[in-house]
Formats: structure tokens, sequence, C-alpha cells
């Protein structure tokens, strides 16, 4: 289904979609979500409310409205933040907010679920190349007086890592925290960034 999570009847028409095909929900992966990297001072009160909207309040609603199939199956929950919100800077504020914040409600929603049989854990990736990553560097490197490749090649080793994250490691990732081997694992932000955040 193709929908926009920014709308609250999105979450329930997904959820009662799903149950009508499959008549179970085993997990969710909340991933969806484009929060821009502007800088704290430029950005208006819409780009904060969009970012919001979709990525923090898509997955609350989503993860509210899926709960009782998930209690029904014993399911898991997965809630995608991001590395920035271990390391907030001006030019990434938003993003570090709602990443934040998305954290934290998937340790309220884990709470939750060690009552229900839910379990809930967030995932805080760090530089994955995908395809708006690219798509920002192309905005970034002739701003900066560089070419894309070069601004590629070159945002690993200020980041302080060898290379880009790649998505079928974060997919991987996903994988193994829906399993069954992992099943006791609730509650936990789990951060899959090549190194990048130094502290502890």
């Amino acid at each position: 289904m193709a929908l926009d999570l920014r709308q609250p009847q999105s979450a329930k028409a997904i959820v009662e979609g799903t149950l009508e095909r499959f008549d179970r929900i085993d997990a969710l992966l909340n991933i969806a979500g484009a929060v821009p990297q502007i800088d704290l001072f430029q950005m208006t009160d819409a780009q904060w409310d969009d970012g919001m909207a979709l990525k923090l309040n898509g997955a609350r609603r989503l993860t509210i409205e899926a709960w009782d199939a998930l209690k029904a199956s014993s399911g898991s929950v997965v809630l995608m933040s991001g590395s920035a919100a271990l390391d907030p800077k001006p030019g990434n504020a938003a993003v570090a907010t709602v990443n934040a914040a998305i954290n934290a409600l998937a340790k309220a929603f884990a709470e939750q679920g060690i009552k229900d049989g839910v379990q809930v854990n967030s995932i805080s990736p760090g530089a994955v190349m995908t395809g708006r990553r690219r798509a920002f560097f192309e905005t970034w490197a002739p701003a900066h007086n560089l070419t894309v490749e070069e601004a590629i090649k070159k945002f690993p080793e200020q980041a302080g890592i060898t290379r880009f994250g790649k998505p079928e490691e974060i997919a991987d990732l996903i994988g193994y925290l829906v399993s069954p081997a992992a099943k006791w694992m609730t509650g936990a932000s789990v951060r899959m960034d090549g190194g990048e955040i130094k502290t502890i």
C-alpha cells in the first residue's frame, strides 16, 4: 500500500489491510521518514513539523494501531532512529532531535511490551549509502567546491569510519532483531555505524 504516514488515517488503513490479507502481524518495521538536514537557525516550523509528522508520529501511530495484532502473535517492533541522536550538531539538529525522540518512544513501547508480550527495539544506523544520501551529496558537494565523487570519498575519513554502510547490512540487523534468536532482546537501541560515534 502506498500511503502517506503523515496522515493519521494511514496507520489504520495499513493495519486493517494487512490483517485482511494475512490475518496476523508478526513484525512491524518503522523505517519511513526523511528529516531534512538543514541548519538549526534556518529550518522553518513547517520543516520541523514535517519531519516529526512522518518519522516520529507515523511510527507512533502505526505501532499503536498494530499493537493488538502484535500482542496476539507475540510479535516484534523495530523503530529506525539514527546515530545523529547521539551526536547532535547545528547542521543536523532536526534529524538528531527526531531520532532521539524515536529512541525514547521505543523504550516506552518496550516497557509496555514486557507486559503485553511484544518485543520492541530501535536501530541507530550511521552513514549508509542510499539513494537519499547520494542525493544529499549532489547538493552538498558543489556548495563546497567538490565533485560528488570527491565528497563521497572524503566523508568516511572525516567521520572516522572506513566506508559507508550498505542497506543490506541494516536489513540483516533488522532480520536478526525480529528472529527467535533475539527474542530476549527488548528495549535496546542498537547502534550500527562503523564506529562513527566514539562516546560510550
